[in-house]
């Protein structure tokens, strides 16, 4: 506290002992600003003396339980104005310095070199601008490559990188169900498969019915059970297990 050695003890003393039983219980911030401007305007702050105004200060310091600093900074708002109201809120923002057309833009190059690494890019942002003359590339010429990784993960960027890839056919046939096509030579079967059904005492066979695709000859055989290997006929009459 300013001047505060001119305060003799026996007025500090009185002052605190004379507050002692005194709370200031503000709920909101409007409430506390309010009290102390009707404080600094009863007893006319800017017209005491040093040792008053430094009086004055303390008592506010002690009811509202606020630093040093504020208190200066509230008195000198209300010698401004003759007011302490409270401020309102301003989050602080950065300048916005690369645009969403500077983003766009970044976009296409990539797109068009296919994502090339940061010092690249840069590089050939930075001749598009002072080798070519292209003024759109004025911001982006200059920028950093740690901004310009920034900006390939802002929305705007994904937005406009976004593309869908078509999924590819596999190569591989997983159970294609076709008509054979022998063009021509016999050997090419038809197999069709039917289960009698199962009776409460015996078990169903199946009935298989094989035809070629060509020559017609057919052979009609049943099996208790199918299996998954078969025989593959030859011309000469020989058979190859599968």
């Amino acid at each position: 506290m300013h001047e505060a050695e001119k305060l003799s003890l026996e007025q500090i003393a009185a002052f605190l002992e004379a507050s002692q039983e005194i709370r200031f219980e503000g709920e909101t911030q409007e409430q506390v600003y309010h009290w102390i401007e009707q404080v600094l305007c009863q007893h006319e702050y800017h017209k005491q003396s040093r040792q008053s105004r430094g009086l004055v200060r303390r008592y506010v310091e002690k009811m509202t339980g606020l630093s040093r600093a504020q208190v200066t900074r509230l008195i000198g708002r209300y010698g401004k104005s003759g007011k302490i109201a409270v401020l309102p809120y301003r989050r602080h923002r950065f300048s916005q310095r690369y645009t969403r057309a500077d983003i766009e833009l970044l976009a296409t190059v990539d797109e068009a070199h296919e994502g090339l690494s940061g010092p690249a890019t840069r590089r050939i942002l930075e001749r598009e601008y002072r080798q070519y003359g292209k003024r759109e590339y004025q911001r982006l010429a200059v920028i950093s490559v740690s901004h310009l990784y920034n900006l390939r993960q802002c929305a705007r960027y994904r937005e406009r990188r976004l593309h869908y890839i078509k999924t590819k056919p596999t190569t591989i046939l997983i159970g294609e169900r076709r008509r054979p096509d022998p063009q021509g030579q016999p050997g090419y079967l038809r197999v069709d498969t039917v289960h009698q059904g199962d009776q409460p005492s015996a078990k169903g066979v199946y009935h298989i019915n094989a035809v070629d695709e060509v020559t017609q000859w057919q052979i009609v055989a049943s099996s208790a059970r199918i299996r998954g290997c078969y025989e593959t006929a030859s011309h000469d009459g020989t058979g190859t297990a599968l």
